[in-house]
Order: structure tokens, then sequence, then C-alpha cells
């Protein structure tokens, strides 16, 4: 008689935990770092993988791998293709190259991207686009903290705040 109590009780529990929906974070973290001896923005950003192949594939209709055992080079080229157009910074003014220098795995599940923007003598303005997931996923939500001669300032982009203006005179 224990034993069914016992198991009801068991059951009954897990019935009433699994009612509940587990809720995801759609979340990318980016850095931005101004290292004026090398005159270079320096970027880095975090991303998760599963959002980041659902998104990539969505976006171009390929089914990907990217930040898998069974990644490709053709994925690595759509992975820079689609940083490119949905990751933008332009420097006092004017459009920058953002040249992607590499990447890894981290924990699994996030892929660690590694990028640059090379002879920047000054900052006085970035204007940042960040739309990556976003069209994938209307909760998406990128963190971008930026780092420019000791100024740290943090920037939220979501579907309804793609861009942002960061003035340092």
């Amino acid at each position: 008689m224990r034993k069914i109590v016992a198991y009801s009780l068991i059951g009954l529990l897990f019935l009433s935990l699994s009612s509940f929906a587990f809720h995801k974070f759609y979340v990318g973290v980016y850095q931005i770092n101004y290292a004026p001896e090398k005159k270079m923005l320096q970027i880095t950003s975090r991303i998760f993988i599963d959002d980041l192949n659902n998104g990539v594939e969505k976006k171009y209709k390929i089914k990907s791998n990217i930040g898998t055992e069974k990644e490709t080079e053709a994925d690595v080229a759509l992975l820079k293709k689609y940083l490119a157009e949905n990751f933008t910074i332009k420097v006092n003014g004017q459009s920058r190259p953002i040249t992607f220098l590499s990447k890894e795995v981290e924990s699994n599940d996030v892929l660690v991207c590694y990028s640059r923007i090379k002879d920047v003598d000054k900052v006085k303005s970035l204007e940042i686009s960040n739309t990556i997931l976003v069209d994938w996923n209307t909760e998406q939500q990128n963190i971008t903290h930026v780092s420019v001669l000791g100024s740290k300032k943090s920037v939220l982009f979501t579907e309804s705040s793609r861009k942002e203006l960061l003035k340092y005179e």
C-alpha cells in the first residue's frame, strides 16, 4: 500500500511540474572594445548555437550545422554572411567593414565569434545595428556592451530597437 501511495505522489508531482511550460531565454551577448594602441575595435559575440542555426536556416532556406561536429566550410561561409548582414557598425558616421577572425564553441551550446574593425584612429561615435536572430524570433534580445577609452555603455537590441547611436565627445 505504501508503494502505491508513494508512486501516486511521485506521478502527481511529475504531472504537476510538467504542466508548467519551461521558458527559454533568447539572448545574445556582444562585447565591443576600442583598443587605441592597436587602432581597432575588437568584437566578441556569444550566440546560442541552436538559435543561430534556426535563424540561418530560416533566412537562407538551407540546413546549417554551425558550431556542431557536422559543420562544413559552407556553414562557416553562411555564418560569416549572416553576421555581416545582421551586425554592422558605423565609426564616426562611416560604415566600416567588420573582419571575422575566428570562432569557438563554449559550453557545448554557445558559439563565440571574434571579429575586428581595423584602422580606427579615434572614436567620436559608433552607430551599431544588431538584428542577429531578431527576424527569426521576436523574443530575441541582443545585449551589447561597449567600452571606449574607459567609458562603458550597454545597449539592448530587440525587434523594436535594432539600431543605436553612441557618442564619445
